[in-house]
């Protein structure tokens, strides 16, 4: 299984050009469908749609959510797509597995009043507040995922020119960066950054006490840490700033274009949430304030 897992995150890694959060997520599918096909005495290569079929309605059974059961599909599907490719088997048997329908949520967001106390709240005479500041900067002034700021490399950045460079997986994009933003990234490079590095400098632009890169559990610690010190009741994700920015960009006039650049959107109708969210906004501020709504 080791010598099978370690050809496919080579296969992931330089055909595919997936990220490591992505690499990581489908070994860890691809481990647990494994562990269900030796309950029944079969395994990876002689399973057919059956089988897939079965460990589907088993993760429906323990209340697996829809987009975790949709992600275990597709991490399967794409299995089986690289085992074909390396001719261990004939046919692919989840090609044809339907991934559950999911109810389609709009996002949370957070009022730019509450933005401004969140990105205020670390405490910036030390070096932790440091990095937290720029870093909650950084990703409601972007709009890169969780899984693409912890990534960033400290020569992502041109703070100079103003912009950031996001290149994940197959996709590349560049990123404007305002005023604050820079200055907050610029006090940590400059005054904190060097403070957590104790061996070799890797380049991680967002490093914790180690010098490592943070990582994705590290990074939502850090804004739970924040939304507490604000004292925003709002539910929160590790997303909520990346929808904050784009429906704020959108409420204040940005085309949805641009918008779907800087998220790095393959389609516009992924965007297209985030103009219907800001309606449904004004649609309350009317409801609320117009004496004969």
């Amino acid at each position: 299984m080791e010598r099978f897992i370690n050809e496919y995150k080579e296969y992931l890694l330089s055909e595919q050009k997936a990220s490591v959060n992505t690499i990581q997520a489908y070994i860890r599918d691809v481990r647990l469908y494994d562990k269900f096909l030796r309950t029944s005495d079969t395994d990876i290569y002689k399973a057919n749609k059956t089988n897939v079929l079965s460990y589907v309605l088993n993760m429906q059974k323990e209340n697996k959510a829809p987009s975790s059961v949709s992600r275990s599909i597709a991490s399967i599907r794409n299995m089986y797509a690289f085992l074909v490719a390396r001719g261990y088997i004939s046919k692919n048997p989840a090609l044809k597995i339907d991934a559950p329908k999911q109810k389609k949520k709009m996002p949370d967001i957070l009022t730019m009043e509450e933005i401004d106390i969140l990105l205020n709240s670390p405490d910036t005479s030390s070096d932790k507040g440091k990095r937290d500041k720029a870093m909650l900067e950084l990703m409601y002034a972007t709009g890169i995922k969780a899984s693409e700021i912890i990534g960033l490399k400290v020569s992502d950045v041109e703070t100079e020119l103003g912009f950031l460079k996001c290149a994940f997986g197959t996709k590349a994009r560049i990123i404007p960066l305002g005023r604050m933003c820079i200055e907050a990234i610029t006090d940590y490079i400059l005054n904190a950054r060097s403070n957590f590095i104790t061996e070799a400098d890797e380049g991680w632009l967002f490093v914790n006490y180690t010098g490592k890169s943070l990582t994705r559990q590290g990074f939502w610690k850090i804004v739970k840490e924040y939304k507490t010190k604000a004292g925003i009741e709002k539910e929160i994700a590790p997303h909520t700033l990346r929808h904050s920015f784009a429906a704020h960009m959108v409420e204040n006039g940005a085309d949805l274009m641009s918008v779907s650049e800087m998220l790095g959107h393959s389609d516009i109708s992924s965007t297209q949430v985030y103009s219907r969210l800001v309606k449904n906004r004004i649609k309350d501020v009317y409801q609320k304030a117009h004496p004969r709504a």
